[in-house]
């Protein structure tokens, strides 16, 4: 099995993040999927396993954050064109989300920001490498 990654977050409401991602566009992969957690399909790499409180603090002893107050992690996903970042951020509002911060252009990047039904801080940006300035 090649590298993946499983980004696991605490929900309040299973059902309600699940249609959340849906509505995204992200599939749920059901072998993975019980009344306690979810596994969204971002990509052939990329899954978030959404767990109701109860369950993901089986996994630490420490406390878990109010994600509506608190950062616990930004995550990013990059998309193929400023076209689909305006897309899946209109889906996140449309789906109940918050379009957290106003855009950011950098010309060579492309950023936009969206909190979840959560809370998580997500960052969605289309980048163009070829156009990124040498004294970065």
């Amino acid at each position: 099995m090649k590298t993946k990654i499983f980004l696991n977050l605490a929900v309040k409401d299973l059902n309600h993040a699940v249609s959340f991602f849906n509505e995204l566009g992200f599939s749920t992969d059901p072998k993975f999927t019980n009344d306690k957690g979810a596994c969204i399909v971002i990509s052939e790499d990329i899954y978030v396993m959404i767990l109701v409180k109860e369950f993901y603090q089986t996994f630490t002893e420490k406390q878990i954050c109010d994600s509506t107050t608190t950062s616990e992690v930004l995550i990013s996903l990059s998309m193929e064109s400023r076209k689909k970042v305006d897309e899946i951020i209109e889906k996140a509002v449309k789906a109940g989300g918050t379009d957290y911060q106003e855009a950011k252009d950098y010309g060579w990047m492309y950023q936009r920001t969206f909190l979840d039904l959560d809370g998580h801080h997500w960052e969605v940006f289309f980048m163009d490498e070829s156009q990124i300035p040498s004294n970065m």
